[in-house]
C-alpha cells in the first residue's frame, strides 16, 4: 500500500470521464445557486429591515427592486423596460452618476 492516491479518472473510458466532469461541473453549479440565493436573501433581509439614511440609499433599494421586476418581464414588454430603464437614467442624473 502507497500514500500516493490512485488517479481514477485515467481509468475510466471516455464516455466514463465526461459524465464524471458533468456530474462534477452540475454539483459546483447547484452550490453556487444555492449561495447565491442565501446572498440574496441575505441582502433582501437587510433591505427590508435597515431603513434607509438618504435619498440615496433608498435609490440603492428601488435599483434592487427594479432590476427584479425588469428581470421577470417578457422581452416583447418593450413599454415596461424601456419605462425601468428611463427611470435608471433618471437616477443617474439625479445623483450626479452621469
Amino acid at each position: 500500500m502507497t500514500d500516493v492516491p490512485v488517479d481514477l479518472d485515467r481509468h475510466r473510458g471516455m464516455a466514463a470521464q465526461k459524465a464524471t466532469d458533468l456530474r462534477r461541473a452540475l454539483a459546483e453549479v447547484e452550490n453556487n445557486v444555492r449561495e447565491l440565493r442565501e446572498r440574496e436573501a441575505d441582502l433582501e433581509n437587510r433591505l427590508m429591515t435597515v431603513p434607509a439614511a438618504s435619498w440615496a440609499e433608498a435609490a440603492v433599494k428601488a435599483r434592487y427592486l427594479l432590476n427584479l421586476y425588469a428581470a421577470s418581464l417578457s422581452t416583447e414588454d418593450t413599454r415596461h423596460r424601456a419605462l425601468v430603464t428611463a427611470l435608471f437614467d433618471d437616477f443617474a442624473r439625479l445623483s450626479g452618476d452621469s
